[in-house]
């Protein structure tokens, strides 16, 4: 077992951030912002960093139990997180700033492979503000903005959590007067898990090019069906609220949550075939209608672009 002095002594080594700023939308949710001791480097919306805490914290209560190996007591669990942006405050868009970065994240209480339990976010839900963790000082990403023209269309699809880092890329579209159309969509289990529902509410409110749009999978949206993100682009209602045709030449789409979602394909070193993973994923769905997700390994880029989420 550590002592109070050991676990002190690791605290201040290190850890070098502060929580300034906590709320939970519901208890397995939280809006996180946290001041590095160190400048915020430069960065671009979308990219992400690491957090981390020690494994001698406390975890909440109610998650999977924990089997420590020897030393495990002593080390970090370091997890990389989307960097999200508080896209209102006081009811106005924010300027830039660099003195805290916002996370947006989700109590993960037992692996769903059965395997080892979650070590990270049990210990950052016992965070309170004014305490201590660990930040990474690399943000880092390809999931940026880059190539999104003033005029074009932008998609924003996702999951949960997901929307983190869709959030901080459309304060920066609304922030530049994007003019073209823009359409978030946000699929999760209940509407208590739209962390930045009212905020988004409010910006339908303030920018006339921006749409928001909500899907739930446990409870019946107001037309009594569930719809999922995929269905919502087969079924033709995310053209009908957008206003528009999806077009490949003047629509960019960003992907980011569930895997199932998205549905990354592989391929083929050698014939360039390509395999979508089952159920079909929005991928397969654009692809089929003339888009191209972006190509990491040949530094191609296209105008779907995809964070693996978890």
């Amino acid at each position: 077992m550590s002592t109070p002095e050991q676990i002190a002594e690791w605290r201040a080594k290190r850890y070098n951030g502060t929580v300034i700023h906590l709320r939970r939308p519901n208890p397995e949710l939280m809006i996180l912002r946290v001041r590095p001791d160190f400048p915020v480097p430069p960065h671009q919306p979308g990219q992400y960093c690491s957090l981390g805490l020690g494994y001698w914290e406390p975890r909440y209560p109610g998650c999977q139990e924990e089997d420590l190996a020897e030393g495990d007591e002593s080390r970090l669990i370091l997890r990389a997180y989307s960097i999200s942006h508080p896209m209102l405050i006081d009811g106005q868009l924010p300027p830039p700033q660099n003195e805290w970065l916002e996370f947006y994240i989700v109590l993960v209480k037992f692996a769903s492979d059965g395997g080892k339990a979650p070590g990270l976010t049990p210990r950052l839900f016992m965070l309170k503000e004014g305490e201590r963790l660990k930040v990474g000082e690399k943000i880092t990403g390809s999931f940026t903005l880059e190539g999104v023209q003033p005029t074009d269309t932008v998609l924003f699809l996702s999951t949960g959590t997901g929307e983190a880092p869709h959030n901080y890329m459309l304060w920066e579209l609304l922030r530049r007067g994007h003019q073209g159309r823009i359409l978030g969509a946000c699929c999760v289990r209940y509407q208590r898990d739209l962390g930045y529902l009212a905020t988004h509410r409010h910006l339908e409110s303030m920018f006339p090019n921006y749409t928001y749009l909500t899907l739930t999978t446990r409870e019946a949206t107001s037309d009594g069906r569930k719809v999922y993100i995929q269905d919502l682009i087969t079924s033709g209602q995310l053209e009908e609220r957008l206003g528009l045709p999806l077009d490949p030449k003047t629509t960019h789409v960003f992907l980011c949550g569930n895997p199932k979602m998205i549905g990354v394909p592989t391929v083929d070193r050698e014939t360039g075939e390509r395999t979508y993973p089952q159920p079909t994923g929005v991928i397969e769905i654009l692809e089929g209608r003339g888009f191209r997700c972006d190509d990491p390994r040949a530094k191609v880029r296209g105008n779907i672009h995809y964070e693996k989420y978890w």
